[in-house]
């Protein structure tokens, strides 16, 4: 609450400098509590809650340079719950490990983690995706995950298929990211780009800014 506080007064203030150009800036809260905020809302459920200076977003106040293409910018919180920090602390060694295993940088394997279940191993999705690194059913058989509740076995099934498809689309993180939310014969399908689905949109803007910041 204090960092975005602090960037309303700061964007108030260069709004009452520079009354030129503005552009609108948007809120988004998903099921999950995640807030994002935008100059660009790629769907409706984003709500108009400030002017910013065009300015702002030529200094990459809230865009991020890594996703391009036309997707929406966030800037998400960067306050840790001690809960969420615990969990985080708890598989750490785990998520390190497998990332080693598999030629994959930990702060990624990370943020896939904290977007996909905050480190719950519990989580269940409404879809029925199933623990730290939210793996259907059919995932779990294709990577010999026999409980997909076991950290140990959901991290490495989870991890394998990250590297697999960091592997099929070149390194391509946006690509990457994307394809494990939607699928990576969706992204084929959408001619290798990012589907035009409103939640993978939003997951690549979140996991992407999570793994920018290192603040997971």
């Amino acid at each position: 609450m204090r960092v975005f506080l602090y960037c309303a007064l700061m964007l108030a203030t260069l709004v009452a400098l520079e009354k030129e150009s503005v552009a609108d800036v948007y809120k988004f809260v998903d099921s999950t509590g995640h807030v994002f905020y935008t100059d660009h809302p790629s769907h409706a459920g984003y709500r108009r809650i400030i002017r910013t200076p065009i300015t702002v977003r030529a200094n990459h106040v809230y865009k991020t340079p890594m996703l391009g293409r036309g997707l929406a910018s966030s800037m998400t919180r960067t306050s840790v719950s001690p809960t969420l920090a615990r969990n985080r602390r708890e598989f750490a060694g785990l998520i390190e490990a497998a990332a080693s295993k598999y030629s994959l940088d930990p702060a990624l394997l990370h943020a896939i983690v904290r977007a996909e279940s905050s480190y719950n191993p519990d989580a269940v999705s409404n879809k029925g995706a199933v623990g730290l690194m939210q793996l259907m059913p059919a995932t779990a058989a294709r990577y010999g995950v026999r409980d997909r509740r076991d950290p140990v076995e959901n991290i490495d099934g989870g991890a394998r298929y990250l590297s697999e498809l960091m592997e099929m689309f070149q390194s391509d993180l946006r690509l990457t990211v994307a394809a494990y939310n939607a699928g990576e014969n969706s992204v084929k399908r959408h001619g290798y780009k990012v589907p035009p689905i409103p939640e993978t949109q939003d997951y690549v803007v979140r996991v992407l800014d999570y793994y920018r910041r290192r603040m997971n």
